[in-house]
């Protein structure tokens, strides 16, 4: 359905993104997409791969963010990638002001909330962990993660809103940020948290 498959995904990322943060961003948004395809049943290998190159054009278009999700179009329309797999990566910034496209759509499918809430969550998840003693996933607790959530000066950039999209799958947001919290955990030796 994707017509791109994982090693594909991770050549395409290795291409075009080549600053360290974002890729790392990448492989957690992967890793928070494939624990959610396994929760709803759903393919882990489609749901991680979107998750992977959601951000593909971010080293490209970080000077000019109205560009962004724009030259994603045209790198995985080159790469032969279907078009549902392009429209998933493109919902993520509907609604932005800072994607130059369709800021006028909202998301309107399972994935389409699933991916902007996952991408918007590592952002919050990662700042907990580097705000521990350890600076360690494994220190993050649920607990202190929805405290977290709920100070709103905390990981600022983080869009509560966004994240709250994880009720648009059916999920609570306890339920969402152990899933979320679980799947960065996992990951953390790659992370190197």
């Amino acid at each position: 359905m994707l017509n791109v498959n994982r090693q594909q995904a991770e050549e395409l990322l290795d291409k075009y993104v080549k600053d360290d943060i974002v890729k790392m961003h990448c492989l957690e948004s992967e890793a928070i997409m494939r624990e959610l395809a396994k929760h709803f049943n759903e393919d882990e290998e489609e749901w991680g791969i979107i998750g992977l190159l959601h951000d593909i054009d971010w080293d490209l278009t970080k000077d000019n963010p109205k560009e962004h999700t724009v030259k994603a179009v045209e790198i995985l329309k080159q790469a032969g990638a279907s078009d549902f797999l392009i429209e998933t990566i493109v919902s993520h910034g509907y609604g932005s002001e800072l994607c130059g496209i369709n800021q006028d759509k909202a998301r309107t499918t399972k994935i389409q909330h699933a991916l902007a809430a996952a991408e918007t969550l590592t952002g919050l998840i990662i700042a907990s962990a580097l705000v521990q003693p350890e600076k360690k996933l494994a220190s993050v607790k649920l607990e202190s993660l929805k405290k977290k959530f709920k100070a709103k000066a905390f990981a600022a950039k983080c869009d509560r809103e966004i994240i709250m999209e994880c009720e648009k799958i059916g999920l609570s947001l306890d339920e969402f940020l152990a899933i979320g919290l679980k799947a960065l955990q996992s990951i953390s030796d790659k992370l190197g948290l």
